[in-house]
């Protein structure tokens, strides 16, 4: 059957030998647990970020990092280190600035590090356990090693993430750097979801096998990555607060006079005020392609079909209260949460509709 499917027109079936022993329901279960951390790690991510609390610790130390500082002589020795940095001499130092406040930019930083250990810890031992037990499906170990080694090389990028903004003359880290960090993190969440749903699919049918990704939903899926990218470049340079009116800018303006000396490239990848006007627009773009996605499957499968509907209604919404609450945190926070629930809800959606591609080809 995985031959069939994979010399079909229009799909893109990933290698499989067609085998489905092991415990492939538990092992959904736990990648399910797993894609919930991520998903609680991108809105920790997303308050992290609007606190500007990024900077806040300046070493990465996997071990000694677990415990916060317990002592007032160790807090001090962190405030001095973050005294020390660009970000506070040229920003947070003009209102200044007291121990308790840094704490509080601390926490969020740190909370978001321990997190990024408890997802390591939440995946990799349960991928042990079920490899010993031979609970693993067959066909399956290796993309459960590349999600393990994806989740890695995310903490390498928040890393490197964290570095450039420690740069001389740098008050935030890199917006591209950003938009890299978020972004895996999203990829590594869809991975997840899909992977769930082939165990639970190989639970249901035996045999089964993966489910293919189709070129409509390879399409869709490209004109979300666009809107996640636009709003991870909308985080990095804090373009949100270019302007506090929908559906227009500055009151009156549907779009805004730019300055285009430093080029188009500069304009669309780097000027706050483009992005944010790209951002807000190119959303409905998004809207669309996502509907025709929920359409697609909702005779398959109703539930994945209304959890799209709405994830990426809330979204349109919450995005739009962010911008005329003025960027207020917990809406703003918000917006990036049900972000992250939009992509796995796609993720659910295009396996979905893979999954009606390959049974209707096989019926024929």
């Amino acid at each position: 059957m995985a031959t069939s499917a994979a010399s079909s027109p229009g799909v893109i079936t990933p290698s499989t030998d067609g085998a489905s022993d092991g415990r492939p329901l538990a092992v959904a279960r736990w990648l399910e647990i797993t894609a919930v951390f991520v998903i609680l790690i991108v809105l920790v991510g997303g308050i992290t970020r609007l606190t500007e609390s990024g900077l806040s610790i300046t070493e990465w130390e996997v071990a000694t990092g677990v415990l916060p500082p317990l002592t007032e002589a160790a807090w001090q020795a962190e405030f001095a280190k973050y005294r020390a940095t660009p970000e506070y001499q040229l920003e947070a130092s003009v209102g200044g600035m007291t121990l308790s406040e840094f704490q509080f930019i601390y926490f969020w930083e740190w909370f978001h590090r321990l997190l990024a250990r408890m997802v390591g810890l939440v995946y990799a031992v349960p991928l042990v356990w079920f490899w010993m037990r031979r609970a693993i499906p067959l066909g399956f170990k290796p993309r459960l090693v590349g999600l393990l080694v994806l989740g890695g090389l995310q903490g390498v990028i928040g890393w490197l993430m964290v570095q450039s903004g420690l740069k001389d003359g740098m008050t935030d880290v890199s917006h591209f750097r950003l938009s890299l960090h978020l972004l895996t993190a999203l990829t590594l969440l869809a991975a997840l979801v899909w992977t769930a749903r082939d165990m639970r699919r190989i639970a249901g049918a035996p045999g089964a096998g993966p489910a293919p990704l189709t070129w409509p939903s390879v399409a869709v899926i490209g004109v979300l990555f666009v809107q996640l990218l636009l709003g991870a470049w909308v985080a990095g340079l804090n373009a949100g607060h270019a302007s506090y009116d929908w559906p227009f800018m500055y009151e009156t303006t549907l779009v805004p006079e730019v300055d285009g000396s430093r080029g188009l490239l500069f304009l669309v990848t780097s000027d706050p005020t483009v992005l944010h006007f790209l951002h807000r627009w190119w959303a409905w773009v998004a809207v669309a392609a996502l509907v025709y996605l929920a359409r697609r499957v909702r005779h398959r499968d109703r539930r994945a079909s209304i959890a799209l509907h709405t994830a990426f209604g809330t979204m349109v919404v919450l995005g739009i209260a962010t911008v005329l609450s003025g960027v207020e945190l917990w809406i703003a926070a918000a917006h990036q949460l049900v972000g992250a629930l939009t992509v796995a809800s796609t993720a659910w959606a295009a396996h979905v509709d893979g999954m009606v591609q390959q049974e209707g080809r096989y019926g024929q």
